[in-house]
């Protein structure tokens, strides 16, 4: 027997004010010269692994006091690695009570510090110092680059995800004010360089919030309130397609998935249109609120991580919302297609035939492989619209996990995308690996009763599920196929571990800053 609960409008309210409650804590701003004249809580400066030992950054303290510091590291058991944080009592020229050595990790003579290091550096500072105030970032910047590296870390640093506590003891609250100090806090050009950084950390920690929910309160329907919610304020449009309009208009996917739930299924547009747009960018998501499996049950052990199988429509959805926030030439659509997959009297079965959203019909051979349905649904309804290129982002695959690991998110699709969504991933410090797509392995999605079976080849079964996907990318004005690309997150979504760097446990809300710098690089390209 399943039991709804009894959520209000009330309670919707309380959850979606949650939301911007979290986005809106941290508050980043910068200084330079001396630190005496804005004092904080704590001072962070870096230390980084030398090839002799812990080697102190450039930091703004005093020659003298450096020099005792740094002969110091060693003794205080100091080695400048990632995500190690030492507190120390704050010295007078400091301004602040607390001073924290925060590693950086391996040094090269190539480059002493790249920006994915400070990056992390500076989120593992902020994520540890919880229950502070005020912190000063003192990590050397050297470019306005550098200075958004560390100013992105902090935004992501400063989250928590306490919304079913019912006692704070032993709970700290995320920092609330971080202060960068750089020599280019008096640049003209640095303002934007932080306003970029908190809508990079608005959108990122929705989308942890979204994946931290729990199954009880996250669900379809509530989903498609939040999106709603979300999206106020900005200049987008939210249209929801509920299950009486899916399955009049045919979407065989999302509904197959979803019957076997009492909370029915959700289709939701997410529209940024700004009237000088110079590219059109459709962004599909997976929106499992929790898989079961079906009748293809999972085994009970990690179940439980399946309420993050709607990372991929969390990100698509703040991509577009930051986007529309940094207020950049694009038309950028979000589909969140979003499904509870349930086993009951009602759900498919092995065997089945859906015919989905644009006519092709699919033999569902394994009900836990319900992503690739409703993610074929979305793709087909983003393709009728002709966008210059999809991109769609999917817990989608265990084989992901076997593939590339917990960490390292694999991209596959047509060339031209693949290697700008790498690109982009660099730039933004994020893991992102391509991944071919063997043409022999859609021979072995072949059905006998229906246009393609919902399941192939067990080997490269990331790849497989690429494969059948690709089969409902439409043809665009030029009768050639859209350029289409497909990242499974199945692993980095989700840290099922210790926190790290700006990372904290469970939904890490990954893929939002490569889709961002992804379409920032293609409006460069275009100028």
């Amino acid at each position: 027997m399943q039991f709804l609960p009894n959520i209000t409008e009330n309670h919707h309210r309380e959850l979606r004010t949650v939301l911007v409650v979290k986005n809106s804590e941290v508050k980043l701003s910068a200084v330079a010269g001396d630190l005496k004249k804005s004092p904080s809580d704590a001072l962070v400066i870096g230390v980084g692994q030398g090839p002799d030992g812990p080697v102190l950054l450039d930091n703004p303290l005093t020659a003298k006091a450096a020099e005792a510091l740094a002969e110091s590291l060693s003794v205080l058991g100091i080695t400048g690695a990632a995500d190690q944080a030492h507190r120390l009592p704050g010295l007078p020229e400091a301004g602040a009570t607390v001073l924290l050595l925060a590693g950086v990790g391996k040094l090269s003579a190539k480059q002493p510090v790249s920006e994915e290091a400070l990056r992390r550096a500076a989120g593992s500072a902020v994520r540890q110092l919880a229950g502070v105030t005020t912190v000063t970032l003192a990590l050397p910047t050297t470019t306005l680059a550098e200075v958004a590296a560390v100013a992105e870390g902090a935004a992501m640093g400063a989250y928590s995800y306490t919304e079913f506590r019912t006692s704070k003891d032993g709970l700290k609250d995320p920092v609330k004010n971080v202060v960068i100090r750089t020599d280019f806090a008096t640049d003209k050009a640095l303002q934007p360089v932080l306003h970029r950084a908190s809508l990079i950390g608005t959108a990122v920690n929705a989308t942890r919030t979204l994946v931290n929910q729990p199954p009880s309160h996250l669900y379809p329907e509530s989903f498609a309130d939040a999106a709603k919610e979300l999206a106020k304020g900005l200049p987008v449009k939210v249209t929801v397609w509920d299950e009486k309009r899916l399955e009049k208009e045919g979407f065989g996917g999302i509904l197959g998935v979803g019957k076997g739930s009492t909370r029915q299924p959700r289709l939701v547009k997410v529209e940024y249109a700004p009237a000088k747009a110079t590219a059109k960018i459709a962004l599909v998501g997976k929106g499992i609120t929790f898989d079961t499996g079906g009748i293809s049950i999972k085994p009970a052990l990690g179940m439980g991580d399946m309420k993050s199988d709607m990372a991929g429509a969390a990100v698509v959805l703040n991509t577009v919302l930051a986007l529309a926030g940094l207020g950049l030439p694009v038309k950028a659509t979000a589909w969140l297609c979003i499904a509870e997959n349930m086993p009951s009297g009602a759900a498919q079965r092995p065997a089945d035939v859906l015919t989905m959203f644009g006519g092709k019909t699919v033999e569902v051979l394994n009900t836990d492989a319900e992503g690739r349905l409703v993610m074929a649904d979305g793709i087909v309804a983003a393709s009728q619209e002709f966008p210059d290129a999809i991109i769609d982002v999917a817990t989608l695959t265990g084989a992901q996990l076997i593939a590339l690991g917990d960490r390292t998110a694999g991209v596959m699709g047509a060339d031209s995308l693949t290697g700008a969504i790498k690109t982009a991933a660099d730039r933004a410090g994020e893991l992102v690996w391509p991944m071919p797509l063997p043409e022999e392995l859609r021979a072995s999605l072949d059905s006998q009763v229906a246009d393609i079976a919902n399941i192939g080849e067990r080997h490269g079964g990331m790849m497989t599920a690429a494969v059948f996907l690709r089969e409902f990318v439409g043809k665009g004005k030029d009768g050639e196929q859209i350029p289409w690309a497909h990242i499974d997150i199945a692993g980095p979504s989700f840290n099922s571990g210790s926190p790290y760097g700006y990372n904290h446990k469970q939904g890490t809300g990954c893929t939002v800053r490569t889709l961002v710098a992804y379409v920032e690089d293609i409006l460069a390209k275009a100028v």
